[in-house]
């Protein structure tokens, strides 16, 4: 796939070490001048679409159409309620606090452009917290993982131990459902 020119709309390290997981070197360009909603009048879903299209479609005005433009959009969900990054350790702990012991969603939108065509695909996680301690909480928040994480927490790192277990695409929750991506590739002939 390296002989396609691939475009990463995303600022995140983590989308960038998932696709070359998969043998794609991106080069990145920030979505800097699209602005993110944090509420939509519809489905938690809506959102997700709404901000991955406006990345991508951002990002598209500055790349050829023969590139392949990778545009994403995480959130996670809980109790239909998003969780974003924390703003402080107080919020990292209410958030971890709310998700011991319980379920919750992180959906991903995805969207590829190449050669004036778009693929759209939205994937969905349930991700099962194991009941946590005071102490355990209080460890992972000195680990330092929260601050920069959707829910106060990383899969991809030490917030692994707090993961009873997953329905679902686990790169999907690291922030890149890396099969989906694939799929969406192959649909678009993109070789």
């Amino acid at each position: 796939m390296n002989v396609m020119n691939f475009i990463l709309a995303s600022a995140s390290p983590r989308r960038q070490m998932l696709l070359r997981q998969i043998g794609i070197e991106a080069t990145i360009i920030k979505p800097d001048g699209f602005v993110e909603k944090t509420q939509i009048d519809g489905s938690i879903k809506a959102l997700v679409r709404f901000n991955a299209l406006g990345k991508a479609t951002f990002v598209q005005q500055q790349v050829s159409a023969a590139d392949v433009l990778i545009a994403a959009d995480t959130i996670v969900a809980f109790e239909g309620k998003i969780l974003g990054k924390p703003q402080n350790r107080i919020k990292a702990q209410e958030m971890l606090e709310c998700l011991a012991g319980k379920m919750h969603h992180v959906i991903t939108c995805l969207v590829v452009m190449y050669k004036g065509q778009t693929e759209v695909a939205c994937v969905t996680t349930e991700v099962y917290f194991r009941s946590l301690t005071a102490s355990e909480i209080e460890d992972y928040l000195a680990a330092g993982e929260s601050m920069d994480k959707a829910g106060a927490y990383g899969i991809q790192g030490q917030g692994a131990i707090l993961v009873e277990k997953i329905n679902g695409c686990y790169n999907n929750v690291v922030g890149l459902p890396l099969t989906c991506l694939y799929k969406m590739l192959n649909k678009l002939e993109v070789k």
